[in-house]
């Protein structure tokens, strides 16, 4: 599972800052300075290459293994600043937890595992959950096909008063490398283009090119850097031989 946390739209619909840049800045450079203590400190674990950009995806993070990341995107996408937890509690259960800085917010999200056996999967879960800032929490169901090198993804999410599809396609190079592209219908998302570079076994970066639904054109930045520790449980032989 992977997605942006989206907190209080305007009415054009993309999220709306309530703190001064300078705050921002300065929380954005104490996020990178804690983030670069934990890549030089942390021990060795196991990686994935995770989620799309932009949508919520069926797979499932491993059985004991918690990804820490540090997302910067386009104020116009949600909240320019967050840091996200996310944790594999069972081969059949995860949760994320954001925490965004412009504006201050605690954002939650969870997924479940109904096939979990590539190349079929099947999940549904909760994202966007906001209960500081009261945007009550989105469900969404998902389909996979994922195979070595193609990973197809279809599905639905409710937002607010409506149904919104997903769509999504990645193509793995290998264990390093994948491109990808995604889609989630509705005025206020986007349409993405993107990749996802794991730079050491543990350590991946995810930068892409978002263009809104209502306007194409104006395209509007995004990138995510994920460490992965892996605490508890067996890494899958599955896990080994192919990203996720």
């Amino acid at each position: 599972m992977r997605t942006h946390a989206k907190i209080h739209p305007r009415k054009d619909g993309f999220a709306s800052p309530s703190c001064s840049a300078l705050r921002a800045g300065s929380a954005a450079k104490s996020l990178l300075v804690a983030f670069a203590a934990i890549f030089i400190c942390a021990s060795s674990s196991f990686a994935t290459t995770k989620g799309l950009s932009q949508i919520v995806t069926p797979e499932l993070q491993e059985e004991g293994d918690l990804s820490l990341s540090l997302q910067i995107q386009d104020k116009r996408i949600a909240n320019p600043y967050e840091l996200q937890s996310e944790m594999g509690l069972t081969k059949w259960a995860e949760v994320a937890v954001f925490r965004g800085f412009d504006p201050d917010d605690w954002i939650f999200a969870t997924e479940f595992g109904l096939l979990t056996k590539e190349p079929y999967l099947l999940a549904v879960g909760f994202v966007n959950w906001s209960p500081h800032l009261e945007v009550d929490p989105q469900p969404y169901i998902e389909a996979g096909y994922y195979t070595e090198h193609h990973k197809v993804i279809v599905g639905a999410i409710h937002a607010g008063y409506k149904n919104e599809a997903i769509l999504g396609y990645a193509y793995d190079f290998n264990k390093q490398w994948r491109v990808q592209v995604d889609f989630q219908s509705g005025r206020e998302n986007s349409s993405t283009i993107g990749f996802t570079w794991n730079i050491t076994p543990d350590f991946q970066v995810n930068p892409a090119l978002y263009f809104a639904n209502y306007h194409p054109d104006r395209l509007m930045g995004y990138i995510v850097f994920t460490y992965t520790f892996h605490l508890w449980g067996k890494k899958s032989e599955t896990a080994a031989a192919a990203p996720k």
